[in-house]
């Protein structure tokens, strides 16, 4: 939202405040202000005029300004109703320069995950993508993937639904009706361009199955509408963008709150890697985000693959 834009909104959400009073403190003409109310509008808020000045009377439902109000952490939203996919956007803005934005689509279109496995993106879902230049050298990216999956499980909770994570980065909901299956509520998938010591820019993207039809997901998924009806997504994206800045600027809070969330440790697991497979119980996650397991042949430490929670050896 543009600078003055969003000074004037909140001077309004703290009103009444009269047009003269609004442009004597922004320094801006009165038929500046007059046309930044009328922009607020036209994005959805609804703006009283009374004798006593402008009021803030309600904030739309979705969408790009909607979210970068009240938002605390320092991101710009750049919404589309729908995209074919929010992270190949914002490689288009990392190529321009930009950092700190946030594409946000109400659907996607050709959305992909790990792996390139389609990545089913109704509208009422949650899919955005996190454009950062975090200045880490390439081998610490995975810290951003693990901050996203905690970001991501700490909004879902929030929202009421009891979720944990799946190393390294899948987002998982319990099934009381499957026994011990899990399934999934959200993914994350990311990218970054690296030079010789550093990230020229990372892009984290998220995709959370948030009011979302059961029938419209493919097997194995569910989503917060199932689970609890549906939620506030502005608050839902507020709250994931919050947690996600306050991991991001303490980078030595990640690991530990990896493990609070984790559904893989103490698990029997078998992970897919370029190299083969590792059967194995898994013991801990070291940094940057590697699984160290305890196998047949001794621990090992396997830094990226697909991992797959196996039922326990009966005895």
């Amino acid at each position: 939202m543009q600078g003055t834009r969003r000074a004037v909104l909140d001077a309004i959400a703290e009103g009444p405040i009269s047009g003269p009073a609004l442009a004597r403190e922004l320094d801006v003409s009165r038929a500046a202000v007059w046309k930044h109310v009328e922009a607020l509008r036209e994005a959805g808020f609804e703006i009283g005029s009374e004798t006593s000045g402008y009021t803030l009377e309600s904030v739309p439902e979705y969408g790009g300004p909607a979210i970068e109000f009240g938002l605390d952490a320092p991101f710009e939203i750049e919404f589309h109703q729908s995209l074919p996919s929010t992270n190949a956007r914002a490689r288009d803005l990392a190529a321009d320069g930009e950092s700190d934005v946030v594409v946000l689509a109400d659907a996607q279109t050709g959305g992909r995950g790990r792996l390139d496995r389609e990545w089913t993106s109704p509208s009422g879902g949650v899919w955005l993508s996190v454009l950062s230049r975090p200045g880490l050298p390439p081998a610490h990216a995975p810290l951003y993937t693990l901050a996203a999956a905690v970001a991501t499980t700490r909004a879902v909770r929030a929202a009421g639904v009891d979720a944990g994570i799946k190393w390294p980065n899948d987002v998982l909901v319990h099934d009381p009706e499957a026994g011990s299956r899990e399934r999934k509520i959200a993914g994350i998938l990311t990218e970054m361009r690296g030079e010789a010591d550093r990230i020229a820019w990372l892009i984290v993207g998220i995709g959370c199955n948030a009011n979302v039809d059961p029938e419209a997901l493919p097997a194995g998924a569910t989503s917060l509408r199932e689970g609890v009806g549906d939620v506030s997504r502005r608050e839902l994206v507020q709250r994931l963008l919050r947690e996600f800045e306050a991991l991001r600027a303490n980078p030595d809070s990640i690991l530990p709150a990896w493990r609070e969330h984790a559904l893989t440790l103490g698990r029997r697991v078998r992970v897919e890697t370029a190299r083969g497979e590792s059967v194995g119980r898994a013991l801990d996650i070291t940094f940057p985000g590697g699984l160290v397991l305890e196998t047949a042949d001794g621990r090992v430490t396997v830094s990226a693959g697909d991992c797959e929670h196996l039922r326990p050896v009966s005895r």
